[in-house]
C-alpha cells in the first residue's frame, strides 16, 4: 500500500486537479487553503445555473452539508449528478447526520441520488446514516462532533459502503477506510485538530484532490495520511489551536510523503 500512497501523491502534485466544493460557509477559506497547501486548486460555487458549465471543467466535487438549504441541497444533487455522468469522482461529507431529520436525510438522497465515491464522515455521522438506513435506534450526535470512536463505526461504515457502491472514511483518532471488502488504518494527527473548525472539512477536500487521481479506496487512505502527518507535525510545533493552523497549512504544502505513506495499515 505504501507505494500506492506515494503515487497517489506524486500524481496530484504534477495534475494539480481542481476541485469544486460545495461545502458551508464556516470552511470555505480553510478548506480552500488546504487544497492549495495540498498541491491541488479549489473551487467554491453553488449556483445551479452553472453548474454544468463549472463540471466540466472539475477534476473532483466535494459535497459537504455543514450549513445546509434547499437551494443548495438542489445545487449538490445536480452537480453530483452531472458529475458521475461525465465519469468523474464526487466525495460526500455528511456533516451532522443524526443531529437533525433534514441532515440526515439530505445526506441519504445524496448518497442514494448520486452515489458518490467516497463518503467521508466522523464516526457519528456514519453511524447515524447506517442506523437510519436499517431503522435501528438512532446514534446520539453533539452537533457536527463525534460522540464516538472510529472503531465504533466500522461495521456501520462495512454496511454503507456494500450498499451504495463506495468507498467510506471514518475520521478520528485512528481513521479506518473502507469499501466494505478491505479495511484500511490510518494513525496520527494532533490533539488540536478537533480545536480548530474546518479539520474534517479541509480532509474532504483533499479527498476530492486525491479522488482526482486514483481510485477511490486508495484516494481516501492517501488523504487521510496527507492529514495525519501534517497535523502530527503541526501539533508538535503549535503553541495552541490560533497557531496550529497557520502551522497545518505550512506541514501541508512541505509535506515529507513518506512519513505518511508509512501511516497506512490494513485492518
Amino acid at each position: 500500500m505504501k507505494e500506492k500512497i506515494l503515487a497517489a501523491i506524486s500524481a496530484v502534485y504534477a495534475r494539480k486537479p481542481l476541485v469544486h466544493s460545495i461545502t458551508n460557509f464556516v470552511v470555505m477559506q480553510v478548506s480552500a487553503n488546504a487544497l492549495l497547501a495540498a498541491h491541488a486548486s479549489p473551487l467554491m460555487a453553488h449556483a445551479a445555473e452553472e453548474m454544468d458549465d463549472l463540471t466540466s471543467i472539475d477534476d473532483a466535487l466535494v459535497l459537504n452539508i455543514g450549513t445546509l438549504d434547499p437551494d443548495w441541497l438542489s445545487s449538490m444533487e445536480l452537480a453530483g449528478t452531472l458529475m458521475k455522468k461525465k465519469g468523474k469522482p464526487v466525495v460526500l461529507d455528511p456533516v451532522g447526520a443524526g443531529a437533525s431529520g433534514l441532515r440526515t436525510r439530505a445526506a441519504l438522497r445524496l448518497l442514494d441520488l448520486v452515489r458518490p465515491d467516497i463518503l467521508r464522515g466522523n464516526a457519528s455521522e456514519i453511524m447515524a446514516l447506517d442506523a437510519e438506513i436499517r431503522a435501528a435506534d438512532k446514534v446520539l450526535t453533539k452537533g457536527v462532533d463525534s460522540r464516538n470512536e472510529s472503531a465504533d463505526a466500522l461495521s456501520s461504515a462495512r454496511n454503507l459502503a456494500l450498499r451504495f457502491g463506495c468507498t467510506v472514511s471514518v475520521s478520528g483518532e485512528t481513521d479506518f477506510i473502507t469499501d466494505g471488502h478491505e479495511t484500511l488504518a490510518v494513525e496520527g494527527g494532533s490533539p488540536l485538530m478537533p480545536l480548530v473548525t474546518g479539520m474534517g472539512c479541509s480532509a474532504s477536500a483533499i479527498t476530492g484532490a486525491y479522488a482526482a487521481a486514483g481510485d477511490p479506496l486508495t484516494a481516501a487512505c492517501a488523504a487521510m495520511a496527507v492529514m495525519a502527518s501534517a497535523g502530527e507535525k503541526a501539533g508538535k510545533k503549535a503553541a495552541g489551536p490560533g497557531s496550529f493552523l497557520p502551522a497545518f497549512l505550512d506541514e501541508l504544502y512541505l509535506l515529507d510523503a513518506e512519513d505518511a505513506a508509512r501511516r497506512v495499515r490494513r485492518v
